[in-house]
C-alpha cells in the first residue's frame, strides 16, 4: 500500500436526496507509485496544496486522456498556482495535461508534476506513469461488465457511451450485465446505478413492499434469509444474473457518502466510508472470484459555487464538497491501491472530467434589475453529457489495459 504525504491534512451523513511527467519511456512492468511529494524544506510552507496524483494514468489510441490540474490539487478557491507537467508525450494547456495517442504508441511513459506559488517556489510535486492499451487489445473476445454507482451511473451515460466505443473495430465484444434498465436507454444499457446510494446502502437496503421510484427500493444485493435482510452478492450471481459471474465489476460511489461532511467529522465519515467499501468489495469479491474489479474514484464537483446555490440553496457549499471529495480520494487511493495482485485496481475518473466546461450550464439575467444574462453552472454533482462521456473515456481506457489482453 502507497502511503499519502506529509502534505494530507489530519483535520480529523449520508445524503441521500442529490438528485433529490519524465520524458523517457519506462519498462511496462514498472508501477508508478501514488505520489504527493511533501514540498522540500528550502520552499516556501505558508500555504501547502494537497497534491495527490494517481498511481497510474490509463489512456487508449484515439481517446484523449486529460489529467485537470485543478482535480488533482486541493488549494482554496481563488489562490493562485502555477503547473509545470514534464512527460515524453502529450501537451500542457493552461489548465491541464492532454494527450490523444496513436494506434502504436501502447506502453508506459512517465509524467511528473510540479506546483509552484506566485514567488515560483515549489510547493509540492509528485509523479505517475500513463500507461496506454494496445489499439487491438481483446479484439474479439467477450466482456462481461457489471456496473455499480449511484445517479452518475444511474444517468445511464457514461454506460451508454463505453456500449458505443467497444461497438467500434478493435475492441472486445461488450455486454452490459445487471437488473435495473431506466426507461428510455438503449438495448443493452443495463447497470445496478441508483440516485442517491451509498456503500452502505447496496448491502443494507431491504424494501419489502415494490416502490415506484428503483432507487427507493431494494438493493439487488440484498435477501431475506430466515425472515432478515442479508447482503448475498453470490445469491446475486445465482439468481439475477443466471449463475454466471462478470469479466469485471466497476463501483462508482461515494459522492453521497460523504457530500454533508464536515471539517469537523470528515475523518469519522471517511473511516466509514472505507470500511463499508471494503465490506462490499469481499462481497462482490465472494460471488465472482476471478472477476477484475475497478473502484472509480469520486469526482469533483462543479468548478462553480453557483451550481451549489441552485441545487442546495445555502445549505453546502462547493468548498466544502470539493474538501470532502478530495479526502475521499486521498483515502480510498491509500487504502485501495496497491493491490493489483487481488485483481482490485483504481480508476482515476475524477483526474479527466473537465469541471469547468462538462457540467450544466444555464443563461439568467446577472440580477433582478439586469437585463443583461451571464452563463451559470446550475448542478454541482452531475456533469453535462459531454462529461459523462469523459467519465466513459476514462473507464473505456483501463479496460483496454487491464481487462482485455
Amino acid at each position: 500500500m502507497h502511503s499519502l504525504s506529509s502534505a494530507v491534512l489530519k483535520k480529523a451523513l449520508c445524503c441521500t436526496g442529490i438528485a433529490l511527467a519524465l520524458m523517457a519511456t519506462v519498462p511496462a512492468s514498472q508501477a508508478a507509485e501514488a505520489v504527493s511529494t511533501p514540498a522540500p524544506s528550502s520552499v516556501s510552507s505558508a500555504v501547502t496544496p494537497r497534491l495527490l496524483l494517481p498511481p497510474i494514468i490509463y489512456a487508449a489510441p484515439g481517446r484523449e486522456a486529460n489529467l485537470y490540474f485543478d482535480n488533482v490539487v486541493l488549494a482554496p478557491p481563488g489562490r493562485r498556482y502555477l503547473f509545470d507537467a514534464t512527460c515524453a508525450k502529450g501537451r500542457q494547456q493552461e489548465e491541464r495535461w492532454t494527450w490523444t495517442p496513436g494506434e502504436n504508441e501502447n506502453g508506459d511513459y512517465a509524467l511528473t508534476l510540479e506546483v509552484r506559488d506566485t514567488d515560483d517556489k515549489i510547493v509540492a510535486q509528485g509523479k505517475t506513469i500513463v500507461r496506454v492499451a494496445k489499439a487491438l487489445a481483446g479484439q474479439g473476445k467477450p466482456l462481461s461488465v457489471l456496473v455499480i454507482g449511484d445517479s452518475l451511473t444511474g444517468a445511464s451515460i457514461y454506460t451508454d457511451e463505453l456500449l458505443k466505443l467497444f461497438a467500434t473495430p478493435g475492441n472486445a465484444t461488450l455486454k452490459l450485465v445487471g437488473t435495473h434498465k431506466p426507461a428510455g436507454t438503449v438495448e443493452g444499457n443495463v447497470h445496478e446505478g441508483y440516485g442517491g446510494w451509498t456503500f452502505g446502502r447496496f448491502m443494507t437496503q431491504y424494501v419489502a413492499t415494490p416502490q415506484e421510484r428503483p432507487n427507493m427500493g431494494s438493493s439487488p444485493f440484498v435477501f431475506l434469509q430466515d425472515g432478515k435482510p442479508v447482503f448475498d452478492f453470490p445469491r446475486y450471481v445465482r439468481e439475477r444474473l443466471g449463475g454466471t459471474a462478470p469479466d469485471v465489476v466497476t463501483v462508482m460511489l461515494g459522492t453521497n457518502d460523504v457530500f454533508g461532511a464536515r471539517d469537523e467529522n470528515l475523518e469519522e465519515i471517511t473511516t466509514a466510508i472505507l470500511d463499508n467499501a471494503e465490506k462490499l468489495l469481499a462481497g462482490i469479491r465472494a460471488g465472482a472470484p476471478n472477476a477484475t474489479i475497478g473502484l472509480l474514484m469520486t469526482v469533483p464537483p462543479s468548478a462553480s459555487q453557483d451550481a451549489f446555490g441552485a441545487n442546495y440553496g445555502a445549505n453546502q457549499t462547493r468548498w466544502q464538497y470539493r474538501k470532502n471529495q478530495h479526502r475521499l480520494v486521498e483515502r480510498l487511493t491509500e487504502r485501495f491501491s496497491g493491490r493489483e495482485g487481488e485483481k482490485l485496481f483504481i480508476v482515476p475518473t475524477h483526474i479527466n472530467l473537465d469541471c469547468v466546461n462538462n457540467y450544466p450550464q444555464l443563461e439568467a439575467p446577472v440580477n433582478a434589475r439586469a437585463t443583461q444574462k451571464v452563463v451559470r453552472a446550475n448542478n454541482g454533482v452531475h456533469p453535462s453529457a459531454e462529461g459523462y462521456r469523459q467519465i466513459a473515456d476514462s473507464l473505456y481506457s483501463w479496460l483496454k489495459v487491464n481487462s482485455t489482453e
